[in-house]
């Protein structure tokens, strides 16, 4: 198992990465401080799995999460945190994340459910499994403008949607998927064609 550390305390990746790569059946491929490091060296390693922070210098790990998944959508993103905040947890696991663990996770449970990962499993700690599973049974049905149509678009005008349903500026787009603001408006102008809308602004009705 390829594993990429996304981390900005350099002392916890370092102590983490030594337990890992201690293991006979896990390589640490590198680590990554920042939100656009990450991205790169997803790009670069393609790990089979990032264990991620929260937050990060330059974005959140849910925006890095999006950005990395919407190129290689077959990387399982762990999160990392310190305080259970169920709302993070939620929009994680809800942007593509197959799990969270506290950072004070003992060492067996975290290679456990690491190794999990590779039957298929999720690593989510049992006592938080109902907490979101009633989150989600809460949620209502969503209609969306755009159903159906996304079949038309490249998977970089599908990123581009995506982040265009969040309301990100362009500026903001560009960075999340280190792409520059001219080739960001190149495609808002295709998807909004291809999707028969006036503005950006019909996406987030």
């Amino acid at each position: 198992m390829r594993i990429l550390l996304v981390e900005d305390h350099i002392l916890f990746q370092e102590s983490l990465g030594r337990l890992l790569d201690a293991q006979p059946d896990i390589s640490v491929v590198g680590g990554a401080t920042s939100m656009l490091e990450a991205v790169l060296k997803a790009r670069e390693l393609k790990p089979d799995v990032i264990l991620m922070d929260f937050t990060l210098p330059d974005g959140t790990g849910v925006e890095t999460t999006q950005t990395i998944l919407g190129e290689q959508p077959a990387i399982k993103i762990i999160f990392l945190t310190i305080h259970e905040d169920d709302e993070k947890i939620f929009d994680a696991i809800r942007h593509g994340a197959v799990g969270y663990l506290p950072k004070n996770v003992t060492s067996s449970h975290m290679l456990a459910y690491l190794r999990g990962l590779e039957l298929g499993e999720v690593a989510i700690p049992p006592a938080f499994t109902a907490r979101i599973l009633k989150e989600f049974a809460r949620l209502p049905p969503r209609e969306d403008v755009t159903a159906g149509a996304t079949s038309r678009l490249t998977a970089r005008q599908r990123d581009i949607l995506r982040e265009l349903k969040t309301g990100a500026t362009n500026r903001q787009i560009a960075a999340r998927l280190v792409i520059s603001e001219q080739t960001v408006k190149n495609h808002v102008s295709r998807v909004l064609k291809k999707l028969n809308l006036k503005s950006r602004h019909e996406l987030s009705k």
